[in-house]
């Protein structure tokens, strides 16, 4: 068993992947090859071992595994101080802070009232308005809320998982 924090199995984890695709890579180069009629076969035969890779990639995807599923019920039963939430939910929680901001931005830079260039047509006298239905103020303000509240949920979880501790078989 292995103690790491969750950032550093996360740099563990790609690691362990770059190792496999590189394997892969290596595999898909040497396992066949091309030779003219008149060439020696076996002279430029590339080196090539089966059974070796196979154990060798093997081994890599248990060890992958077993740091994928470490992490994942680290995530599952690791509180965030502060927001009564573990990290499997703040996961989820990020993502949707970060679309609300989004929106919230759109919607505190728009004026009560903008012209409406879509139907305007030189042979018409019509000037269309779009008006919005809300207070931009308070979209103001739950903007700010939501960029707050982003930020500490980023630094909680960046807290956690640069310093919390947990085990994982490798």
């Amino acid at each position: 068993m292995t103690k790491m924090t969750s950032a550093q199995a996360a740099k563990e984890l790609r690691k362990l992947n770059d190792q496999h695709d590189a394997l892969l890579a290596r595999e898909n180069k040497s396992r066949e090859f091309v030779a003219a009629i008149q060439e020696d076969v076996e002279k430029i035969r590339p080196e090539y071992d089966y059974a070796g890779i196979q154990d060798e990639l093997d081994r890599m995807e248990r060890r992958i595994r077993a740091l994928k599923h470490a992490i994942n019920t680290f995530n599952l039963s690791q509180e965030v101080p502060g927001f009564g939430m573990t990290i499997d939910q703040m996961l989820v929680y990020i993502p949707q802070l970060t679309a609300r901001k989004k929106k919230l931005d759109y919607m505190r830079k728009k004026l009560p009232r903008e012209r409406e260039n879509a139907g305007y047509s030189r042979s018409s006298n019509i000037v269309e308005y779009n008006y919005v239905n809300y207070d931009i103020a308070a979209a103001e303000a739950d903007y700010v809320k939501t960029v707050d509240e982003l930020s500490a949920a980023q630094n909680a979880l960046d807290q956690v998982n640069s310093t919390v501790l947990f085990e994982a078989a490798l």
